[in-house]
Parts: structure tokens; C-alpha cells; sequence
């Protein structure tokens, strides 16, 4: 089922209803900045949290502020880095994999989406190194889920390796405890 929101066009993000998102942006494009009530999402961060590319690239052709934070104080990119596979990505991968390595296909198809979706809010200018209410950069939650195809542009984005969370950890620290050693070296190399 997944979240439910108080703002039409944030739902309608979410669920990836382009042609409702497209409808209330044509009635006053202020809603695509719109906050919702509940817990200050925009339609871009609803967009994120479910990498809804389509929805994403709408919304900033319409200059959606890719900087604006809800009450995690958390931005577009901190929920575009954290996006994971759903359980029924996870099954349609294991069912598909022995035909013909269709489920292989379809895992790279939605990491390089994934990576298209941070690359796109990348270029918007969204702020690289914002921290959430737990000091986490985007740089923290890449390392924490070891995503080596990110990392990389988050860094090229000047990431900085050293800002530590609330726990004072950096995300080198980060990649350390959790024994990432490629990780490690690229976030060595770059601070």
C-alpha cells in the first residue's frame, strides 16, 4: 500500500500518476512545491521515495526546488539514495532469473534507473552534502547500503567523506565498520 498523503499531488506522485501531477500543476504551478501535511513531504521527494523517473523529470522541467526539506529534513536525493528494490522487485528478479537472465536484465535496468534519478537531481543543483535530523548526508546512506554505482557520483558531486552524523560518524567511518573496502579506498581517494 505504501504512504498515504494529505496533498492530491503528492499522492499522485508517489503512486506515479503523471497525468493527475500534470493536472495540478497546470491549474497553478506553485503545487510543485507544495508540502504536505503530514510530514512536510513535496511531490518531488514523493516522487523519489518510489524513483519515478518520469514524475522526477516533470517536476523539474517545472523547477521544482530540489533543496526544499520536509520535517526529517531530509531533501529529494537523501529518498532517491536510499531507494531499494521492493519485495516485488526482489520476486520478479528470482522468478525471472533462470529465463533467459531476464531477471539479471531487469536488476541492472532499475539500478542504472536509480542512477539515472540522483544524476537528474545531481544536475538540478541539489545540495550534495544537506544533512537530515540525523546529521546523514546522501554520502552516508550510499555507504551504509554499500551502492558502489552512487558513490562515485556523489563524490564527482563533491561529496565531502568527513561530515559525521549525530553519532559522529563520516561515511568513511561508516564504510570502515561495515568492512566495505572498496568503498573505503574511493572515499580515501577522494578526501
Amino acid at each position: 500500500m505504501g504512504i498515504l498523503y494529505s496533498e492530491p499531488i503528492c499522492q499522485a506522485a508517489y503512486q506515479n500518476d503523471l497525468g493527475q501531477v500534470w493536472r495540478w500543476v497546470k491549474e497553478d504551478n506553485r503545487y510543485v512545491d507544495v508540502q504536505d501535511g503530514f510530514n512536510g513531504d513535496t511531490p518531488l521527494i514523493c516522487a523519489c521515495r518510489r524513483g519515478h523517473v518520469r514524475i522526477v523529470s516533470f517536476l523539474l522541467r517545472r523547477n521544482a526546488d530540489v533543496n526544499l526539506k520536509n520535517l526529517k529534513e531530509r531533501t529529494c536525493l537523501h529518498y532517491a539514495v536510499k531507494k531499494r528494490f521492493t519485495f516485488f522487485d526482489y520476486l520478479l528478479i528470482i522468478l525471472l532469473m533462470p529465463v533467459l537472465l531476464i531477471g539479471y536484465f531487469l536488476m541492472v535496468s532499475k539500478t542504472k534507473q536509480n542512477e539515472n534519478l540522483v544524476r537528474m537531481l545531481l544536475d538540478a543543483g541539489v545540495e550534495v552534502n544537506a544533512t537530515d535530523c540525523y546529521g546523514y548526508t546522501a554520502l552516508h546512506y550510499a555507504c551504509q547500503m554499500k551502492n558502489q554505482t552512487l558513490i562515485p557520483l556523489l563524490l564527482k558531486a563533491r561529496a565531502d567523506p568527513m561530515i559525521r552524523n549525530k553519532h559522529g560518524e563520516s561515511s568513511l567511518d561508516i564504510a570502515q565498520r561495515l568492512k566495505f573496502s572498496q568503498i573505503v579506498s574511493m572515499l580515501k581517494k577522494a578526501s
